[in-house]
């Protein structure tokens, strides 16, 4: 991830945007569970292909906003909105069908959910830290297409997804490039 900030503190700007999106004023040396659906949505993705995902958005695309690890998943925030459009846009890129299945599932968590964010001032435990922290009170949010963008290739980095059926292993194969 060549082009990604290395932003493991939240600025007072980030942690006042955090702050916005909970009902109670909090310690900014502490984890905090925040409510998804007016502030933000979070997109989380397992660890090692959050990252193939996030590897996509900095090298080849806009970049992401905040991004935290929480258990062995990666937590992208997302424009308001984006946990309620996604799951019909990767349907209808037929995630999780029989051709893809070997491509991890993604939750979405938006409205009525929330998430377990940590502490903006950077202290880490070995379950929850920032990757990227929020640095401004307007933090760019990816919607929910440029999500879809970076899953789907990192889904195709990760895996050979083909429409063709697998040759027939027992079938002969004659060279034809001497053919006259």
């Amino acid at each position: 991830m060549s082009g990604t900030p290395n932003v493991t503190r939240a600025t007072s700007d980030g942690a006042a945007w955090l702050a916005s999106a909970g009902a109670y004023p909090r310690h900014a040396s502490a984890p905090a569970v925040l409510p998804c659906g007016t502030i933000f949505d979070v997109v989380s993705a397992p660890a090692v292909f959050g990252r193939r995902m996030l590897d996509r958005l900095w090298d080849g695309g806009p970049g992401s906003g905040p991004v935290a690890m929480s258990r062995g998943r990666m937590l992208l925030f997302c424009a308001p909105g984006t946990a309620h459009r996604l799951p019909s846009l990767l349907a209808w890129e037929e995630w999780g069908s029989h051709r893809t299945a070997a491509v991890p599932p993604l939750l979405c968590h938006g409205t009525g959910d929330a998430v377990t964010v940590p502490a903006p001032d950077g202290d880490t435990t070995a379950d929850l830290r920032w990757l990227v922290a929020p640095d401004s009170r307007h933090p760019w949010l990816p919607g929910p297409e440029v999500v879809l963008w970076a899953a789907v290739r990192a889904a195709r980095a990760a895996v050979r997804i083909s429409i063709f059926p697998p040759p027939d292993q027992d079938a002969k194969v004659y060279d034809v490039s001497r053919r006259r």
